[in-house]
């Protein structure tokens, strides 16, 4: 992938992010390849500590040296054009005007001794250069438009009267209101109760579509994913170990760690009282990666070859990849898991 695809507003080719500490380099993303379509939503699911966020602060210019380090060679292009190359100026214009983020933590991301409005206000007067008065209309506007009611008096309040609900919505309004071509959602309903989750999903979708906007959905829940996605990349360890359409992951998955994450969805319809399933083990220490498949060690389908060199990625049509030895002409067939009953909430 070298040259820009002009349908694709995001590629990411061969992405490599590490951090320096005390003990040594944590290689955080390893070799990261996707790309984004315009108005599409990618999302991009995992374990706590597989990358997901690294790749995402990495599109925001946020990884920062000393401690950070995107290795050269990585790429990631906007429009066309390495925003690992820009200049200052070019990243003031990228960073909330043409990409923007939401991130997990609305409390800790909102300045709590700056009223809400004001927040919004800033991002608008940087990057729409609209005076105080344009300004204070149009954040009062888009609180209204994100569902906070009386925007006016809400306006001028602080993030600490808001509840955690309301405190990504406002998250979402300041996110939008430069229009941004692309919106990155890191584990924006964590904190939630189920309800307010939905409601927050369901917001980001309507703003997605009034603006065309591309959504990179960053989350660990494969639930949450399956009414918001177009496709998903399945992460691990650092690396992409599965990618295809929503339907692909909950239908047809080729990957072992795919199967577990599913089979780790928490089901309504379970008789009795049986235990949630987990995955067994833990994952691999990125001070030192393994040379072979990252999830060998708590796959049960491992063979010797797994342990001893990363497997390739296998085509399997339609934009649908996995990096399994399962796939391989020699390795010994295994039954793919029908997972048809957990993927019935995306029909």
């Amino acid at each position: 992938m070298t040259t820009a695809n002009t349908d694709h507003i995001l590629e990411v080719n061969d992405l490599r992010v590490s951090f320096h500490t005390y003990a040594g380099e944590v290689q955080a993303v390893r070799g990261v390849r996707f790309d984004l379509q315009r108005g599409e939503t990618l999302a991009i699911v995992g374990e706590s500590g597989c990358g997901k966020s690294v790749t995402a602060k990495s599109i925001m210019g946020l990884v920062k040296a000393p401690s950070g380090e995107v290795k050269k060679g990585s790429s990631i292009l906007y429009n066309g054009t390495d925003i690992l190359g820009y200049n200052k100026k070019q990243w003031q214009a990228y960073k909330g005007g043409e990409c923007a983020i939401v991130f997990q933590d609305a409390l800790a991301s909102l300045n709590p001794t700056m009223r809400v409005g004001k927040q919004i206000m800033e991002n608008l007067q940087g990057h729409r250069h609209m005076s105080k008065a344009e300004a204070e209309q149009e954040a009062i506007r888009m609180l209204k438009e994100v569902g906070i009611p009386d925007p006016q008096e809400r306006f001028r309040q602080y993030p600490h009267e808001f509840s955690g609900g309301m405190r990504q919505r406002v998250m979402i309004a300041i996110a939008f209101a430069c229009n941004p071509k692309i919106l990155i959602c890191d584990e924006p309903t964590t904190s939630l109760d189920v309800t307010i989750q939905g409601q927050i999903l369901n917001k980001i979708k309507e703003m997605q579509r009034k603006n065309n906007t591309s959504v990179i959905m960053i989350t660990h829940d494969l639930g949450v994913v399956a009414n918001i996605a177009d496709r998903i990349a399945v992460m691990y360890c650092g690396v992409i170990v599965e990618h295809g359409s929503c339907r692909d992951i909950f239908y047809r998955s080729r990957h072992p760690y795919t199967w577990a994450l599913i089979n780790a969805v928490p089901r309504l319809d379970l008789e009795g009282k049986k235990k949630l399933v987990s995955i067994p083990g833990t994952p691999p220490d990125l001070l030192n990666p393994p040379v072979g498949c990252p999830f060998c060690t708590r796959c049960s389908y491992c063979m010797d070859i797994c342990r001893e060199a990363m497997p390739e990625s296998t085509d399997f049509g339609e934009g649908h990849s996995a990096s399994c030895w399962l796939h391989h002409p020699m390795a010994p067939h295994v039954d793919m898991p029908d997972y048809k009953a957990k993927g019935e909430s995306h029909e």
